[in-house]
């Protein structure tokens, strides 16, 4: 039985999605929410299989609303009338959309994905790609560390180092930002185009490449002076973003 939840504050369209839900999906048990913030709630209490989430809501926006949830356990649709912009990232993430009235045919494909998906498959990294598409005009990266937050430049992280259960960020003003996560936590902040992981304990910024050293596994020079390893098997993904041969 899949547990389903719909969040939308228009009373009709729930309506029209629960009906469609319970004639055309089998085995479905639906939830009902007009308000986003019980909507953060009801899902972290009660871990729903797949949320079907409006984007356009006045309390907050369906955008405002995945950020404040502490379970991203589920498998997540949008449902919308429009927004041009938004459904351009949401495409981009890989995440599922439907357009309001929705229609029953797409619903059905939709739902067969979630079917034949594991539940929440990668929606947490989906979830962070969206949201830094939809900021990618605001060049700020927030980081938390020290006591502070750091509003960084993307362009002036050269890369990120692991240490075990902590990141070392080194700007090119050679400060130094230790973050008490994982590289793997951390790289969340940095799904951006240019940001790549070449190493287990190494995501660096494409553009501050200096020189590539040749070897087993090969060296990044960047442009501050430090080293990046690479890992054999990221090796050939490297070329082909930095243009080498």
């Amino acid at each position: 039985m899949l547990q389903i939840l719909l969040v939308d504050d228009e009373n009709d369209a729930l309506e029209a999605l629960e009906w469609k839900l319970n004639n055309y999906i089998e085995n479905v048990e639906i939830t009902k929410c007009n308000s986003p913030v019980k909507a953060i709630d009801i899902i972290n209490e009660e871990k729903p299989d797949v949320v079907f989430l409006d984007i356009q809501m006045p309390e907050m926006d369906g955008f405002t609303m995945l950020e404040k949830l502490e379970n991203r356990d589920f498998n997540l649709i949008f449902t919308t009338a429009h927004d041009e912009f938004a459904l351009k990232a949401i495409k981009v993430s890989a995440i599922d959309y439907l357009l309001k009235p929705v229609d029953k045919d797409e619903l059905i494909v939709s739902m067969e994905k979630i079917i034949n998906l594991k539940k929440g498959d990668v929606l947490e990294n989906k979830l962070q790609v969206l949201l830094n598409n939809l900021n990618d005009s605001n060049d700020k990266i927030n980081i938390s560390a020290d006591g502070k937050v750091y509003l960084l430049d993307k362009d002036d992280v050269v890369m990120l180092k692991s240490d075990k259960s902590y990141t070392t960020i080194y700007l090119k003003s050679e400060q130094q930002i230790v973050v008490s996560k994982t590289l793997k936590e951390v790289e969340k902040k940095f799904l951006f185009s240019h940001f790549f992981r070449v190493h287990n304990s190494y995501l660096i910024n494409l553009h501050h490449v200096k020189e590539y050293l040749k070897g087993l596994g090969g060296e990044l020079i960047m442009t501050n002076g430090l080293t990046a390893s690479i890992s054999r098997n990221r090796k050939a993904e490297l070329f082909k973003k930095l243009y080498l041969d």
